[in-house]
C-alpha cells in the first residue's frame, strides 16, 4: 500500500512547507489524549505561499465556484503539511473534523460545494482515515481577502 505522501504525488500534488501564523497563535495544538494518541487541532488553513495569498475575492461573484474549489483544495495541502510537522501524515489515524469558512456573496448557499474539494483531496490522500465530519459556512470576511479558510482536528499517533 502507498503512503500518504505517494498517494499525494500520485494525485499530482506536492507538499508545501507549512505556513506560519499570520497573527499570535500556534498554527497547530497537540494535546495527549493516552499514550499513544494525540489531538492536533490544525488553526484555519488559507490558500497561501510564501506568506502571498494564491486566490482573493468573494465567491460567486469575483471568484468562481471552481476557483474556490482550487483554493480549498490548497487549505488541505496546508492542512496537511501541518500534519507532516506535527509528525508526519503516516501518523494520521483520523481526520476527526473540518470547519469551512468560504467568503460568499449575499444569497449564495453553496459553500458545501467548495468545501468538497478539500474533503475529498483528504480522503483521497489519507484513505478512510480522511473521511470526517464538517462544518461549511459562509463568512463576509477573511484574512487577506482570500475566499476560503479551512481549520482541522486530527487524531494522530503519537509513538
Amino acid at each position: 500500500m502507498s503512503s500518504p505522501l505517494e498517494r499525494l504525488r500520485a494525485l499530482g500534488f506536492e507538499l508545501p512547507r507549512p505556513p506560519e501564523a499570520l497573527a499570535s497563535y500556534v498554527p497547530t495544538r497537540s494535546v495527549p489524549i493516552s499514550t499513544t494518541h494525540q489531538l492536533v487541532w490544525v488553526a484555519g488553513q488559507v490558500p497561501v505561499r510564501d506568506g502571498k495569498p494564491l486566490y482573493t475575492g468573494r465567491v460567486p461573484d469575483e471568484v468562481s465556484i471552481e476557483v474556490a474549489q482550487e483554493a480549498a483544495r490548497e487549505c488541505a495541502l496546508n492542512i496537511l503539511a501541518q500534519a507532516e510537522r506535527s509528525g508526519g501524515l503516516d501518523r494520521v489515524e483520523q481526520v476527526i473534523q473540518l470547519t469551512a469558512f468560504v467568503l460568499s456573496a449575499d444569497g449564495f448557499g453553496e459553500q458545501p460545494r467548495v468545501a468538497n474539494a478539500a474533503s475529498e483531496l483528504l480522503a483521497d490522500v489519507l484513505g478512510p482515515a480522511g473521511q470526517h465530519s464538517r462544518i461549511a459556512v459562509g463568512a463576509n470576511a477573511l484574512p487577506l481577502g482570500v475566499p476560503v479558510e479551512i481549520a482541522a482536528v486530527l487524531l494522530m499517533r503519537s509513538d
